[in-house]
C-alpha cells in the first residue's frame, strides 16, 4: 500500500500534462501511484497518460468513456485509490521538488492527522511566481494537530481540494466526494474542514498553481458559472444534515457572498445578458441562507447590501463611477508626477551651480538591506578617519535595513537626495549611480564593484545574452567614464576590472573593505551574533549561499536542505541565504533550517557560520579570508557555464571540497572531509592567490589615499600573520558525526568537477 495516492483528472491539457506527471513522478519521495484519469479528453491527454503508464509502473492510467467533469474524476479516481492519504493535483498545475517528502515528514511529525493543509504560489505565463497571501495562516506554531474552531482562519486560504492530503479512511468513513459542475471545491472542502478531527499544517510551497494566459476554465465566460449557487446549497444541506456544525453558519454565510460578488464583478466569468439573472439568484440564496453574526468589513459592507437588494443596474453605476473616479485620480497623479519630476530636475540644475562640498560624501550599494557591502565599511572608515566629512546613505524603499548614527538616509527622487548628488565630493557606489547624475569637477566617484569575479562581467557579457538581460552597454560606458577609482581585492579583479570597465579611472588594489570585519571581529562577536540567530551552543552551522541562475526563468534550490540535514543529524544547522535577485527564501524556517535571506549583513552570518557551501558566488573570495573550510556544490556547472561565463575554471582551482551531487555534499560532511587536511591545502592556496589584501585594513589605506591624500598607506599584514576569529566548531572533534549513518552507496567524494 503506498503512503501516497496522488489523483490527476486530465482534460484539454495537452500541453501542461507531461510537466505535471513528471513533478509527480521525479518527487525525491517514491512511495506513491499516480492515478491519472483521462477524462474523455479529445487531445492527446490519453496518449500521454498512457506513455508514463509504459514507462513506470507508479502510474494506472484510468480512461473514461464519457467526459464528465473534475468532480466526477476525482471521483473516479478515488475509487481505484489505495494510499493511505489522497493528493489531487489539477492536470496544469505542479508540484514544488521535495513536496511529497516535505507532507510526508509533516504528517509523521503531526501523528497522521486527518487533514494537511500545505501552500503553493501561482506561477504566471510570464514567468512571474507569487506566494499565496495567506500564506500566515499555515504557521506550524501551535499544537499540531488541531481542529478548525482552533484555527479558524483557515477559512480564508484559497478554498480548492489540490492544496491539501487527506487521510483515505476519513474520506471513506465520511462518504466525501466532488459534485459535478463549476466550483466543485466548495462542497468538498468546507465540510472537509469543519468535519475533521485533527488538521495539520505545512508552512511549505508544494503546488505551482498555474495562471494560462488563456483557457483556464474559471477565466471562460460560460453561463456555467451559475453552478455557484448550487455548490453553496449543497455546503449549508450539509450543516443541516450535521446540528454540530451549525456554529460555521454565520461564517459559511459570509464566505458565500464574498465569492458571489468575486464571480459578479469579475467581467471574464459571466455573460453579459445574465449578470442581472445572478444577481438575482444570489439575493435568493442571501436570504436563504442569512446567517447573521459574523461582522462584515466596512469596504465590504456596500457589496453584501448590493447582493441582498439585488441592485444590478445600481452595482453597474456604481462601478463606473468608481472606475471614472480611479481613472481621473490616476491621470492627476501623473500630472503631479510629471510636475514633480521637472521641479526636481530643475532644483538639481540650480544645485549643481553652486560650489562642491568638500565635507560631504555619500554612498550606495545595490543587492543589499540598509547600510553594507563595500561602501558601508568605507562609510565607516570615513567616520573613523576623516570624521570632519559629512556622510549619507541612499536607501530606496527596498533598503530598510539600519543605518549608523550619524548617518544621513537619503531616499531617492527627493530634494534631498538630488542636493547631495550635486554638491557632496565623494559619491562611493558598488554598482552605478542613478544614470541622470552628471559628473561635476571636483568630485570624486569611487566605484567599489561586489567582491572578485568569477562570473563573466561587464563588456563580457556581450557574448552572453542570457546573462547580460537588459544590460545597455553604451550606458555602462558612460558610468565607467565617470569613475575616478575603483577597488580591487587582488591582481585577478584588477587585471579584469581594466578589461571588461575600460576607462580613465585609478586602480587601487587594496583588498575589499567588507572584508575588514573578518580580522577585527572577535569571539564574543561571534557568540553574540550565533545568540542572536538562536543557534544553540555546540551547533557546526553551514552557510548555504547558492548565486543567481541566468539560464533559469525561475529560481529554486538544488539542495533538499532538510534531507541534508536528517543525514548529517542534530548538531548542525543550515543558514539558507538567497541571492537578493530570488524573489523569496530558499526553504522557509522550520527546525534546524534557519531562512537569513533578509538578514542585514552577509558578512555576520559569515562569522556566524563554521563552514560555507556555495556554487559559484562570489562569496567564496570573502568567506576565504575566514580561514574556515567551503565547500561547492556545483552540479550543473556545464550549464551554468554555458549562460554566464567563467574567468577561470573551479575544477583545477577550488577553495575547497567539491561535492557534484547531493549525496557527494552529504558525504563530504559525514565523513569529516570538509575540513580535512586536503581541503585546507586547497583553501591555502585560494586564499594566497585572492585575499593577498584582506589584512583589515583595506577601508582605512582608501580613505587615507582618497580622502586625505597621503601617498604612504599602511603597508599589508602577510597571510601568515593574520589571526581571523576562529568559528566555534574548530574546537570540536574532528569527526562529530560518528553516530550518524553514512550514505548508502558507493559514492565519489571528489576535490574537482
Amino acid at each position: 500500500m503506498p503512503r501516497f495516492s496522488v489523483i490527476v483528472p486530465a482534460y484539454k491539457v495537452q500541453a501542461y500534462l507531461h510537466e505535471c506527471l513528471e513533478s509527480v513522478l521525479s518527487q525525491s519521495y517514491a512511495d506513491l501511484e499516480l492515478i491519472a484519469v483521462d477524462d474523455c479528453s479529445p487531445d492527446a491527454c490519453g496518449a500521454i497518460i498512457d506513455e508514463f503508464a509504459a514507462r513506470d509502473a507508479r502510474v494506472r492510467p484510468l480512461h473514461l468513456t464519457e467526459n464528465q467533469g473534475l468532480g466526477p474524476a476525482r471521483n473516479a479516481g478515488m475509487a481505484q485509490a489505495t494510499g493511505d492519504y489522497l493528493i489531487f493535483l489539477d492536470s496544469d498545475d505542479t508540484l514544488t521538488p521535495d513536496a511529497l517528502r516535505a507532507i510526508a515528514d509533516r504528517l509523521k511529525e503531526t501523528g497522521d492527522p486527518e487533514v494537511l493543509v500545505y501552500d503553493y504560489a501561482r506561477t504566471f505565463w510570464t514567468g512571474e511566481t507569487i506566494r499565496n497571501q495567506a500564506a500566515p495562516q499555515l504557521t506550524e506554531k501551535g499544537p499540531a494537530p488541531f481542529r478548525l474552531a482552533d484555527r479558524p482562519g483557515l477559512l480564508r486560504l484559497l478554498m480548492v481540494a489540490w492544496n491539501k492530503a487527506y487521510r483515505r479512511d476519513f474520506v471513506e468513513e465520511e462518504g466525501f466526494t466532488f459534485p459535478s459542475g463549476y466550483y466543485e471545491d466548495t462542497p468538498w472542502t468546507y465540510p472537509v474542514l469543519m468535519s475533521a478531527e485533527s488538521i495539520a499544517t505545512l508552512d511549505r510551497v508544494c503546488v505551482h498553481y498555474r495562471q494560462r494566459r488563456q483557457g483556464s476554465i474559471l477565466g471562460t465566460v460560460s453561463p456555467r458559472h451559475f453552478d455557484i449557487f448550487e455548490q453553496y446549497d449543497r455546503v449549508f444541506a450539509y450543516v443541516d444534515q450535521n446540528p454540530e456544525l451549525d456554529r460555521w453558519r454565520p461564517l459559511l454565510f459570509r464566505r458565500m457572498v464574498d465569492h458571489f460578488v468575486v464571480v459578479f464583478a469579475r467581467p471574464d466569468r459571466l455573460p453579459r445578458r445574465s449578470r442581472a439573472d445572478f444577481l438575482r439568484m444570489a439575493r435568493t440564496r442571501y436570504r436563504r441562507h442569512r446567517a447573521p453574526g459574523v461582522p462584515v468589513a466596512l469596504r465590504c459592507r456596500l457589496h453584501h447590501t448590493l447582493v441582498r437588494l439585488g441592485l444590478h443596474r445600481t452595482y453597474r453605476a456604481l462601478r463606473l463611477t468608481t472606475a471614472l473616479i480611479r481613472r481621473t485620480a490616476k491621470v492627476t497623479n501623473r500630472l503631479l508626477k510629471g510636475v514633480r519630476s521637472t521641479a526636481l530636475r530643475l532644483h538639481y540644475r540650480i544645485q549643481r551651480c553652486l560650489p562642491v562640498r568638500a565635507d560631504r560624501a555619500v554612498f550606495a550599494a545595490h543587492g543589499v538591506r540598509g547600510h553594507g557591502c563595500n561602501p558601508g565599511a568605507l562609510e565607516q572608515a570615513f567616520r573613523t578617519h576623516a570624521p570632519r566629512i559629512r556622510t549619507a546613505w541612499i536607501a530606496d524603499d527596498g533598503q530598510q535595513g539600519p543605518v549608523p548614527t550619524g548617518t544621513r538616509r537619503l531616499r531617492p527622487e527627493t530634494a534631498a537626495y538630488w542636493t547631495a548628488l550635486a554638491r557632496s565630493k565623494y559619491l562611493v557606489h558598488n554598482a552605478a549611480f542613478d544614470r541622470r547624475l552628471v559628473k561635476r569637477r571636483g568630485q570624486v566617484l569611487v566605484q567599489t564593484r561586489q567582491g572578485s569575479p568569477l562570473k563573466h562581467m561587464g563588456l563580457d557579457l556581450r557574448e552572453r545574452p542570457a546573462a547580460a538581460a537588459d544590460v545597455d552597454f553604451d550606458d555602462l560606458l558612460d558610468d565607467v567614464d565617470k569613475w575616478d577609482y575603483v577597488l580591487s581585492g587582488n591582481r585577478h579583479s584588477t587585471l579584469t576590472w581594466e578589461r571588461v570597465y575600460p576607462g580613465r579611472y585609478t586602480t587601487l588594489e587594496y583588498g575589499s573593505p567588507r572584508n575588514d570585519v573578518f580580522q577585527q571581529a572577535t569571539s564574543a562577536d561571534v557568540t553574540r551574533i550565533r545568540e542572536s540567530l538562536g543557534i544553540p551552543h555546540g551547533s557546526v552551522v553551514i552557510l548555504y549561499a547558492p548565486t543567481h541562475r541566468d539560464y533559469r526563468r525561475t529560481q529554486r534550490t538544488t539542495l533538499d536542505l532538510h534531507r541534508v540535514l536528517r543525514r548529517l543529524g542534530p548538531r548542525f544547522v543550515i543558514l539558507a541565504r538567497a541571492h537578493h535577485r530570488q524573489g523569496g527564501p530558499l526553504a522557509p524556517t522550520a527546525g534546524q533550517v534557519v531562512d537569513v535571506t533578509d538578514h542585514p549583513s552577509v558578512e555576520s552570518l559569515c562569522l556566524a557560520s563554521d563552514a560555507l557551501v556555495t556554487d559559484y558566488s562570489s562569496l567564496m573570495f570573502d568567506y576565504a579570508n575566514l580561514d574556515r573550510p567551503i565547500v561547492l556544490h556545483a552540479e550543473d556547472r556545464e550549464a551554468y557555464e554555458a549562460a554566464r561565463g567563467t574567468y577561470f575554471d573551479l575544477r583545477s582551482f577550488p577553495p575547497g571540497a567539491v561535492a557534484r551531487s547531493e549525496d557527494e555534499l552529504i558525504d563530504i560532511f559525514a565523513t569529516g572531509h570538509w575540513r580535512g587536511s586536503r581541503s585546507a591545502e586547497l583553501r591555502s592556496a585560494f586564499r594566497e592567490r585572492f585575499c593577498p589584501h584582506d589584512d583589515g585594513r583595506a577601508a582605512e589605506r582608501v580613505v587615507r589615499h582618497v580622502v586625505l591624500g597621503e601617498r604612504g598607506v599602511p603597508s599589508v599584514v602577510p597571510l601568515d600573520k593574520r589571526h581571523p576569529v576562529p568559528s566555534p566548531a574548530a574546537s570540536l572533534p574532528q569527526s562529530p558525526l560518528a553516530t550518524v549513518p553514512q550514505p548508502t552507496g558507493a559514492l565519489t567524494v571528489t576535490e574537482s568537477l
